[in-house]
């Protein structure tokens, strides 16, 4: 099945079936944290994972969320945003039996043009160093790997909350 790249609030046509990418909503919610949890590499928390933590990103990146669909089915997700300056990629996910058909790409594609829509001109992604399939994913889309960079996070006390 071979995916025909499309600008961004359309279809990704295929030779056999039609995804539309659109919004993500809260009512969303079920279907994507499904999709999440069969993902074998993903990192989830009290903070990602939960419905209060993803009101509140989509709160506050309602036009940089999206889903891939065919009828019901939700088939892919991303999760992107930013602080003003930078943009950040978070959880993107397409169902296994899904992948490699241009869906990931076209949700990278669409996530990164609202990124941009909004005057954002750099976008980043954190991806766990032992997922060879999620690396070689951004790879092929030319993002760059940083190996000057040491990520570190630590949980507030506001976290406790969500």
């Amino acid at each position: 099945m071979e995916a025909v790249r499309v600008a961004p609030s359309q279809s990704i046509i295929t030779k056999i079936t039609k995804v539309v990418i659109r919004a993500m909503t809260l009512d969303d919610y079920d279907k994507v944290y499904a999709l999440w949890r069969n993902m074998t590499v993903i990192g989830l928390n009290n903070l990602d994972g939960s419905r209060n933590g993803f009101a509140r990103y989509l709160a506050r990146n309602q036009h940089t969320c999206f889903v891939a669909e065919l009828g019901d089915n939700i088939l892919g997700a991303i999760l992107s945003g930013h602080d003003g300056r930078r943009g950040f990629i978070h959880h993107v996910a397409v169902a296994q039996t899904e992948q490699r058909r241009g869906i990931g790409q076209a949700l990278v594609d669409t996530a990164v043009t609202a990124l941009d829509n909004e005057g954002i001109g750099k976008v980043g992604v954190v991806i766990f160093s032992k997922n060879k399939k999620g690396n070689a994913f951004w790879e092929e889309l030319e993002f760059a790997e940083r190996t000057d960079l040491t990520y570190r996070e630590k949980d507030t006390i506001a976290s406790e909350y969500l």
